[in-house]
């Protein structure tokens, strides 16, 4: 990997790590939910609207987005509208880190879905769908299956102690894990004709139309401090605007499959913005919990000897010589 595919790479480590750290100074500092979701997805869109379809560059995607409207409102609503305010509740009653550490779930949920889709597509296509079934799971081998096993124990280990007081916030970030592993298929299967940015963008503005009203109506009584208007400015300009440029740019330079491997990171940035910003407690139970969903991302999401070297195997991820500008953001999630 050349060295600025290492600075974007980088970048997006920390960028996608850092907007639980955000996020929970926002709604502890009694920032409405309708409000930080709006104040990031309307900044985001602003941002992003000029580059997606200025000089040219968006000529005969407005046609896309007319054509797909239904599927980029299901898109956007399990990627976005739904999640965003989803985490921001949560962390009402989460630490930063912890949200992280559950959302970095969201690989091993992404392929436990792909496979069930790919055992009930093998019944339908084969009747009785024992041999074509079959095939799907054993796919999975030994190792994926281990994967699996050991990501679903960091999440035990790690929601367990919660599960009296703050069931509900746990639940929400379930429901956010569930959303952000359905979405990028979606984006694969259906918007595969729709530019990158002018989809991140129309989602973005979609977002922001819904959550102007709630958020006007939950306006802050009194300007909120620096620190807090900082947080909100930065969700929107850096942890969305900012970072989907520097994704797209970071598939340009190395190439889908090693441009993922950023999200494996993003976790750990989130632990250690949320211990030496907010002094949130660095517990056996949490090291105990990254390792273990952290391993079982790598195992359950690994390349099988058989697979092409342009993916993993899997026919809803695109391989690193498909162009960038015809990709969404096929990440497990926009932070």
């Amino acid at each position: 990997m050349s060295r600025r595919g290492w600075v974007l790479f980088a970048l997006m480590s920390v960028l996608w790590g850092i907007p639980y750290l955000m996020i929970k100074v926002a709604v502890e500092a009694g920032i409405s939910v309708p409000m930080v979701v709006f104040a990031r997805t309307a900044l985001g869109a602003v941002l992003l609207l000029p580059p997606a379809f200025w000089g040219g560059r968006g000529r005969g995607t407005p046609a896309a987005l007319r054509r797909h409207w239904r599927t980029i409102l299901v898109f956007a609503t399990l990627e976005i509208i739904g999640p965003w305010a989803l985490l921001s509740d949560a962390e009402r009653h989460l630490s930063s880190s912890m949200t992280g550490l559950l959302i970095a779930a969201v690989p091993i949920v992404g392929v436990v879905l792909a496979r069930a889709a790919a055992t009930w597509n093998g019944r339908r296509r084969d009747g009785s769908g024992r041999d074509e079934a079959g095939a799907e799971v054993e796919r999975l081998g030994a190792g994926r299956w281990a994967g699996l096993l050991l990501g679903l124990a960091g999440v035990a280990v790690l929601a367990w102690p919660h599960l009296g007081g703050n069931a509900r916030s746990i639940g929400e970030i379930m429901l956010v894990v569930l959303g952000y592993s359905i979405a990028p298929t979606i984006l694969a299967r259906r918007l595969g004709d729709v530019p990158s940015l002018p989809l991140t963008a129309a989602c973005l503005t979609l977002a922001a139309l819904i959550y102007v009203g709630p958020a006007a109506a939950t306006w802050p009584e009194a300007v909120p401090d620096g620190t807090v208007l900082a947080a909100l400015a930065g969700l929107g300009v850096v942890c969305t605007a900012l970072a989907f440029v520097i994704f797209f740019e970071l598939i340009r330079e190395v190439g889908t499959s090693r441009a993922m491997v950023f999200t494996y990171i993003n976790p750990a940035v989130a632990v250690l913005a949320g211990v030496l910003f907010l002094d949130e407690p660095l517990t056996g139970g949490i090291v105990g919990a990254f390792v273990l969903i952290l391993g079982g991302c790598v195992l359950a999401t690994s390349r099988r000897a058989q697979d092409p070297p342009g993916g993993t195997g899997r026919p809803d991820e695109p391989g690193p010589d498909v162009p960038a500008d015809t990709l969404g953001r096929g990440t497990p999630a926009i932070q």
